[in-house]
């Protein structure tokens, strides 16, 4: 079991896990770096095998024999998540996954086949594209988009869940960075995330369980692993809670939906075609709200742009861009401005977190 020593010290977040026998787990502090301690015999090392044991056994008493439900996302998190709690209840727990028509290209068939298939989990998927996109006409304020999204995903997901039978539990996949971002205690918020935030004031479960939420995305791919998930999901991109909506600079639109699929599809592609997915912690694109004067076959074109962001992080709570090869970029470039409809300009994002957060919204 994980115990928090302190939390507040002159208004500067520190914090101190510790397991059983006093063995330390982590050491940090507001602005995201680690300590190095020297703390008698301490280790920072996660052991993988106790800590999967020790959430089954958390997750087994705090559910008994009661129904649990799990927002799978599609996400490495909610995954993990659903997995790691299916090794505790295996079939009172029942997966809904809310297709929001936020996802990214194909990643719906994706999860169907892996946890409906190769694991045998009871799968739910919920076709609610129109009904976000209805919810989201007009928003422009990335917060406002970041409510709305989660607040209809909760709705969506209660609706679903008075339909097959009543939970008291609900899993989420938070992980650490979205406690911090979300400005837990005193911090300050630096953007609401779906998992803590953006929830209706009334939710009928008993209990939100989030087995990651002390975790961090390595620790999170760690556990995931020993749990047996494929590694290409387990290593694949992390995708927030509210999907492309926040990477749809502005309004969103089904046309720019479509747009940045297609772009985002092309960047992943080739990068996994370059073997420098390892190199690369996260990378995306991200549709702007901005349009230039082109040319294409000779015509005067007016188009969108497309911002493409890699990052290198050992955290995911402080970020180094990364200087892919000009090459690559280059034939990334000229895939999306070719390949993808009404797009005649590509932009490359050099900004590290801080100041900047790795998503643009």
């Amino acid at each position: 079991m994980f115990i928090y020593i302190c939390r507040i010290c002159q208004k500067k977040s520190i914090g101190l896990f510790i397991k059983k026998r006093y063995n330390i787990y982590i050491l940090f502090l507001r602005e995201g770096f680690f300590l190095k301690n020297d703390v008698r015999n301490a280790t920072a090392n996660l052991n993988i095998d106790d800590y999967i044991n020790e959430q089954i056994t958390h997750i087994k008493q705090t559910v008994g024999n009661k129904k649990v439900l799990c927002a799978m996302s599609g996400g490495v998190d909610s995954s993990v998540s659903a997995v790691l709690t299916h090794k505790a209840v295996g079939k009172q727990l029942t997966c809904i996954f809310v297709d929001h028509g936020l996802m990214r290209k194909n990643e719906r068939d994706e999860v169907e086949a892996v946890f409906k298939g190769e694991f045998d989990m009871n799968l739910i998927c919920v076709n609610a594209a129109d009904r976000f996109l209805k919810k989201l006409e007009g928003v422009t304020q990335p917060e406002r988009k970041r409510k709305i999204i989660g607040e209809e995903f909760i709705r969506v997901f209660e609706e679903q869940a008075k339909v097959y039978g009543d939970a008291e539990y609900l899993v989420q996949g938070t992980i650490y960075p979205d406690i911090i971002e979300s400005g837990s205690g005193e911090s300050s918020v630096i953007k609401s995330h779906h998992n803590v935030g953006g929830l209706p004031d009334l939710v009928n479960f008993k209990e939100i369980i989030e087995p990651l939420r002390l975790l961090y995305k390595d620790e999170v791919r760690k556990v995931g692993l020993a749990l047996g998930i494929p590694e290409k999901l387990v290593n694949r991109q992390p995708f927030p809670g509210p999907g492309l909506g926040i990477r749809v600079i502005g309004e969103i639109t089904k046309q720019k939906l479509d747009i940045l699929k297609d772009a985002d599809y092309i960047i992943r592609e080739e990068i996994s075609n370059a073997q420098l997915e390892c190199n690369v912690s996260q990378y995306f694109a991200v549709l702007t709200d901005l349009k230039s004067v082109g040319v294409s076959d000779s015509n005067r074109t007016y188009d969108y742009t497309i911002a493409l962001r890699a990052v290198s992080t050992d955290d995911f709570m402080t970020a180094r861009w990364v200087r892919l090869p000009y090459e690559l970029l280059e034939h990334i470039s000229n895939r999306i401005t070719t390949e993808v409809p009404n797009v005649n300009r590509v932009v490359y994002d050099i900004t590290n977190k801080p100041p900047a957060t790795i998503e643009w919204e």
